[in-house]
């Protein structure tokens, strides 16, 4: 029993290191991490502090977290298949908990449609507003936007004196 049990784990493993150096399997992987911890972030303020910004030029917290989805909606739709929806939805309604909700649903939509995807795609050029892009490239620009604005979340939650998450990116 011990020596199946070391095998399943060897090959666990093994499967979990081919994941990572193939690009699809790398993405997701680090996808699902960005997901895990921007919803972290987002579940540790408190929801009477949504409205916060530390300057009138600035973003609140929670239209921060609309504009990520926005972004990842935007992004989905225009470069991986996924079904566009008419109009952008008005987020700014919802509560703490709705709002986390389509949070992980948008990060679930991006993660199935990049899954489903040839990965001989993500070679394809696309046309973009700053000019030609690879889809892959695509895939850069989603993951560091989320990272970019999760940066300015974790300030705010700093300002508001709000424990910080661990962070859960590896």
């Amino acid at each position: 029993m011990k020596k199946a049990i070391l095998l399943l784990t060897i090959l666990l493993g093994i499967t979990s290191m081919a994941q990572q150096t193939n690009v699809k399997g790398a993405f997701l992987e680090k996808w699902n991490n960005s997901k895990e911890y921007l919803v972290a972030i987002a579940q540790a303020m408190p929801e009477d502090k949504y409205d916060f910004k530390p300057t009138k030029r600035q973003m609140s917290f929670k239209t921060q977290l609309i504009h990520i989805e926005g972004n990842m909606k935007w992004l989905g739709t225009t470069y991986f298949n996924l079904e566009t929806v008419g109009e952008p939805e008005d987020l700014s309604d919802l509560s703490k908990e709705d709002l986390i909700i389509a949070l992980q649903s948008r990060f679930d939509d991006i993660y199935n449609a990049v899954k489903a995807m040839d990965a001989g795609k993500f070679e394809e050029v696309v046309e973009f507003y700053a000019g030609p892009k690879s889809r892959l490239q695509i895939l850069n620009l989603l993951q560091d936007h989320v990272t970019h604005h999760r940066g300015q979340l974790i300030v705010y939650l700093n300002m508001c004196n709000v424990d910080l998450p661990r962070y859960s990116g590896w």
